[in-house]
């Protein structure tokens, strides 16, 4: 089993969700977060006063998947998340050693 951890623009959620569910992944987690990169941030305006915003929007998707689904997980991701700019983001792949669903008690890949 795989740990699958994205980080991508917040606007490409939607796209990523179907491209997974369309490849058999059948669950995710999501969360809000914020990141420093090549972006370098940039410069806002508020109440007359400028100041700098150096950690960007960005949206985690963290999916556990078979290994069979690997390849194709993130394949999927990298495809439906890129706008071909600076700061799309990353996909990052881990090894998962044990998975426990807490209803049933199944664990391994059938707890996936």
């Amino acid at each position: 089993m795989k740990f699958i951890s994205a980080i991508i623009k917040p606007f490409k959620l939607d796209e990523v969700r179907m491209a997974l569910a369309e490849v058999g992944v059948q669950g995710l987690t999501v969360t809000d977060v914020k990141g420093f990169g090549r972006q370098k941030g940039h410069t806002e305006l508020y109440r007359g006063a400028e100041y700098v915003v150096d950690f960007l929007p960005k949206t985690k998707v963290e999916v556990a998947v078979d290994d069979a689904l690997v390849d194709v997980a993130v394949a999927a991701i990298e495809k439906s998340a890129v706008t071909g700019k600076i700061g799309d983001g990353k996909i990052f792949v881990f090894d998962l050693l044990d998975a426990v669903r807490i209803r049933t008690g199944e664990s391994g890949a059938q707890a996936l």
